[in-house]
């Protein structure tokens, strides 16, 4: 098989979350295990970091591989879902896993799959971690696909484990309250292994306290040790910050090209979890902080966090899709120097989207998609209950059509907003 091939064996064969959603998801690890066996356990044969959370999870895990890269470290990096290519997932500075690797993985190991029967995001795991050990990184950066505790990834014993915050997603498969999907999150935290926390959430501190102390894990609450304030965010660049550490400025003008402000949530998380790889023995300098969280796009490549796709009018595309992230979308267009809101908005149907649909802004003009993939609401459906919230708009059958609708009816000075969900963004930078 070649590359194209492959690919649509590994989609139409492994049951993958991001197409069907809860029938791919596994409540146990045997058949992990059993991938992890087959391959002799190949995550050992390197450091790992591993990050979990609700949001924030991508750019944390992209920020820290940043700085390791910076710092002269050959480093892995595996996150998920993919937006453009399936090879976005699994990375080594910066680089995605060759199509040649691909193919000729799923051609030596299609007899244990089909024995097996793994979903996607198992099968892309072993890949992950296969891929790694042969190119012989030296670390990995690990991000949770779904939860923690059941997840595919959980089988590391990590250097450090993150959990950047708790919120009300996959509720139908990690619980439906803050206290039951905290503790499946909690489910990274290893034996005498620190478990960095990078936001505080009052009512789930003695939560992850309690299961720290059953571990004997070192906590760190990282937002009580960093203290972090937006300076100023250009709109095609970077945005600064300053950072202060026990009333002491730490950093004055700190900058990232990581826009959105809901960076200042992440960065705590990710300075604490450096300041604990020093301690582990990694060379990491203060230079290799700044430079590495300047430049974390062009080295990672990471995609759809308040990327910029456009100018005039200003066309921008966030894959914030639940509530937290939602507010935190609504908050950053409130601060976004324009005129009129275009709202080009895509959901799936097992997110909480009456929750979603109860903080968009009853002032923009909506453009009501449906992305290509089973799980998308469908379009007509969305702007049903778009209306009961007071929101109105067009639809339209695919993303593409959304976007040159938005294009035609907005001003130089409006700006135009893509989101709603992961596979929203993806479709409209296919389109770049």
């Amino acid at each position: 098989m070649n590359y194209p091939q492959t690919l649509e064996y590994l989609f139409s064969q492994l049951p993958m979350y991001q197409r069907v959603g809860k029938m791919a998801y596994k409540a146990n690890l045997d058949t992990t295990m059993a991938l992890d066996l087959h391959f002799m356990h190949p995550h050992t044969k390197y450091k790992t970091i591993h990050v979990a959370g609700t949001n924030g999870k991508g750019s944390t895990s992209h920020m820290l591989a940043s700085v390791l890269m910076d710092a002269g470290y050959k480093v892995g990096l595996y996150t998920s879902p993919h937006l453009k290519s399936f090879r976005e997932r699994i990375r080594i500075n910066g680089q995605m896993v060759p199509e040649q690797f691909v193919v000729d993985f799923t051609a030596l190991h299609r007899t244990v799959f089909e024995e097996l029967k793994p979903s996607f995001f198992e099968m892309t795991a072993a890949m992950a971690f296969e891929y790694f050990a042969q190119q012989k990184v030296d670390v990995a950066v690990i991000e949770v696909g779904l939860g923690g505790r059941l997840d595919s990834t959980n089988i590391i014993s990590p250097e450090i484990s993150i959990i950047t915050n708790i919120g009300l997603d996959h509720t139908d498969l990690l619980g439906n309250t803050l206290e039951l999907i905290a503790t499946e999150k909690a489910g990274i935290i290893k034996p005498n292994t620190p478990i960095v926390i990078s936001e505080t959430q009052p009512q789930l501190k003695a939560l992850f306290e309690q299961k720290a102390a059953s571990m004997n894990a070192h906590i760190l609450f990282a937002d009580s040790l960093y203290s972090v304030s937006s300076k100023e965010t250009k709109i095609q660049g970077k945005q600064t910050f300053t950072v202060t550490k026990s009333g002491s400025i730490l950093f004055n003008n700190l900058s990232i090209d990581l826009l959105g402000n809901y960076q200042v949530k992440n960065l705590p998380g990710v300075l604490t979890a450096i300041s604990l790889l020093i301690d582990k023995n990694f060379n990491i300098s203060e230079k290799n902080i700044t430079n590495g969280l300047a430049n974390v796009v062009e080295r990672t490549g990471l995609v759809g966090r308040w990327q910029v796709l456009g100018v005039n009018p200003l066309t921008v595309c966030d894959t914030g899709h639940n509530v937290d992230g939602i507010k935190c979308i609504v908050e950053q267009i409130s601060k976004t120097p324009h005129n009129k809101t275009h709202f080009v908005l895509g959901v799936v149907g097992d997110k909480d989207i009456d929750g979603i649909l109860k903080l968009l802004p009853k002032s923009a003009s909506y453009y009501f998609t449906k992305a290509n993939i089973p799980r998308a609401l469908s379009e007509g459906e969305l702007a049903t209950k778009a209306k009961t919230y007071g929101l109105f708009g067009k639809s339209y059958p695919n993303v593409a059509e959304a976007i040159e609708g938005a294009k035609i009816n907005a001003q130089p000075n409006d700006l135009i907003f893509i989101g709603g969900s992961t596979f929203t963004v993806a479709d409209a930078l296919v389109l770049q």
